[in-house]
């Protein structure tokens, strides 16, 4: 190769580059007021509209007292800072944990059909929470249902790994195969709970609506703690982006390039384990939305994690906020569990999946 071929090589190399940075950071910055108009019209959008205008100006007002002169109503104040603008933002939350999850797990165990809660985590919270609702524990007051939801999720995500070892290492196969079972055995304990449950004051309704996934609960209080949790876990998880890419690729090339695949499994298991567990505590059962959100991610820019991790943060917190618009709006005033909507988008886009794979493993 002469001189002037290579020089011709580089330069459309780099060209390729420039336009794959620039895409990213133009997708990033259109993602990031696409959050923020999915955010504005979860809020102004319910059994009481309010404009958009008065949203925004109500907002300001509330973080900057005194810098507007109100023209709105108490009331209206009241609908969007104290009730609507609170699950916006938890959506916002457990969209971005459930995607950057999702994303994690797929790439760990090497399989597009992996998801938060076929580790058993969904299970295990359900668990804690049930054993609350029904039995009536109250130890910590009302952190009890997240704490016992917690605590379950943790749990099982331990579970799972203790039982796919084998002689001091775990494959992603046994992994999956120790979620599902796991799974099955935890659902049949929540099943129990449930069925032994009697009376109005047992809680049942709650039970249900908690397994179906809501973001209902959502105050200022429960916020901090997953946001700080969610967006701490997913900075370190971008520093891993290039091991995340190379475990992506095989053991044999992780290891080659000198990553411990072991025990960096074990930490990819702690940090996805309390990612999952601190808002599943919060939100209940919502699946498929780190089943779907990976996948749509690397049609857009691929299969590097440095890329997919931030743009599958913010288009999963943008899925779940209109989700959960839809849910509560479509049949108002009554409202749906969001778990039951992503559902009904997720579960067409998993038979798909299915086939998609089976079509290009013949």
């Amino acid at each position: 190769m002469d001189t002037a071929t290579q020089q011709t090589v580089s330069r459309d190399t780099l060209l390729q580059s420039l336009k794959r940075v620039t895409f990213f950071w133009l997708l990033v910055l259109g993602l990031v007021l696409g959050l923020a108009i999915a955010v504005v019209t979860a809020v102004a959008v319910g059994s009481v509209t309010i404009s958009f205008a008065t949203v925004v100006r109500i907002m300001i007002e509330q973080l900057h007292p005194g810098s507007i002169i109100p023209t709105w109503t108490p009331t209206e104040a009241q609908i969007v800072w104290d009730f609507r603008l609170p699950r916006a933002l938890l959506g916002v939350i457990v969209g971005a944990a459930l995607a950057v999850s999702g994303a994690t797990l797929q790439a760990m165990v090497r399989n597009p059909l992996a998801d938060p809660y076929i580790f058993g985590v969904s299970s295990g919270a359900s668990v804690g929470a049930v054993a609350v609702l029904t039995l009536g524990t109250a130890f910590v007051g009302g952190l009890s249902l997240s704490l016992a939801a917690f605590v379950g999720a943790l749990i099982a995500m331990a579970i799972v790994y203790l039982m796919a070892q084998q002689q001091g290492r775990t494959t992603p196969m046994r992994l999956v195969l120790a979620g599902v079972a796991l799974n099955y055995v935890l659902s049949a304990v929540t099943s129990y709970l449930v069925l032994r449950a009697s009376g109005p004051n047992q809680g049942v309704t709650a039970v249900l609506t908690w397994l179906a996934g809501s973001l209902g609960s959502a105050e200022w209080a429960n916020l901090g703690l997953p946001g700080f949790v969610v967006f701490t876990v997913t900075g370190v998880l971008l520093l891993q982006a290039r091991a995340l890419n190379a475990l992506l690729a095989g053991e044999e090339t992780a290891t080659g390039l000198g990553i411990d695949v072991e025990r960096f499994r074990i930490w990819l298991f702690m940090l996805t384990s309390l990612l999952v567990g601190v808002v599943v505590a919060i939100s209940g059962a919502i699946g498929f939305v780190g089943l779907m959100i990976p996948h749509i991610v690397r049609m857009i820019v691929g299969a590097d994690h440095r890329r997919v991790l931030p743009i599958a943060a913010l288009l999963g917190s943008i899925y779940l906020v209109l989700v959960d618009l839809i849910a509560r709006t479509i049949i108002a005033p009554q409202e749906l569990p969001v778990g039951m909507v992503t559902a009904i988008f997720g579960g067409p886009f998993f038979l798909w999946l299915l086939r998609h794979r089976m079509g290009n493993t013949r």
